[in-house]
């Protein structure tokens, strides 16, 4: 693809570097950004400079938070259920079906040898603790996608916590087989949560 200046081409090579986004698209949303007021483009950037600088993560269960205090703080969540899940973008999936009213733990991915990805390299370790620490917490939901490595992460969690005295159950297989939890819609997501079912080792 040919470009009118090294300026345009350098913003497309980064702007297609964001998943879902082709070169093509990327010069669309890059021609964009010239066309509008200067201060619109400064807006963007230290909105994403933000994003970087001031994002942190909760020690307690993994999810982006600002600064306040997490989700998981709050009262009006129930504490006796934590509902694990791959990556944040599950937790707003689960939240926008209004059906579950617990707290969640962020493992920040799933095992996954083939990409060099073990228990150890997962929020798994600070779950295990943070239910031996906590003696309220009741069941556990393994809230993760029916894949094969979605799959090998529940069962290396649920035979974690065989014997910490805890209900372990998985989201109903309402979500199709393969598929990412992520892209699920509303309604199937939420009688998926609704209906769980026990997971047995």
């Amino acid at each position: 693809m040919q470009y009118p200046s090294k300026l345009i081409e350098d913003a497309v090579t980064e702007i297609s570097k964001l998943p879902g986004i082709g070169k093509k698209t990327a010069l669309r949303l890059a021609l964009h950004l010239l066309k509008e007021k200067p201060q619109k483009t400064i807006d963007l950037a230290q909105a994403l400079s933000d994003l970087r600088e001031k994002t942190e993560y909760c020690p307690t269960c993994h999810m982006i938070f600002d600064g306040d205090d997490c989700m998981c703080q709050s009262h009006r969540k129930d504490r006796t259920i934590i509902c694990v899940v791959e990556d944040t973008p599950d937790v707003l999936a689960i939240e926008n079906t209004a059906q579950y009213q617990g707290v969640y733990h962020v493992l920040g991915g799933i095992i996954s040898p083939v990409d060099g990805i073990g228990p150890g390299d997962l929020n798994i370790e600070s779950l295990i603790n943070r239910v031996k620490a906590d003696g309220e917490v009741k069941e556990v939901i393994l809230a993760l996608s029916p894949t094969m490595e979605g799959d090998t992460t529940t069962f290396y969690i649920t035979k974690r916590l065989k014997d910490l005295n805890v209900k372990v159950s998985t989201i109903a297989r309402g979500v199709p087989i393969g598929g990412e939890l992520e892209y699920t819609d509303e309604i199937t997501l939420g009688r998926s949560i609704a209906n769980r079912v026990s997971y047995e080792v």
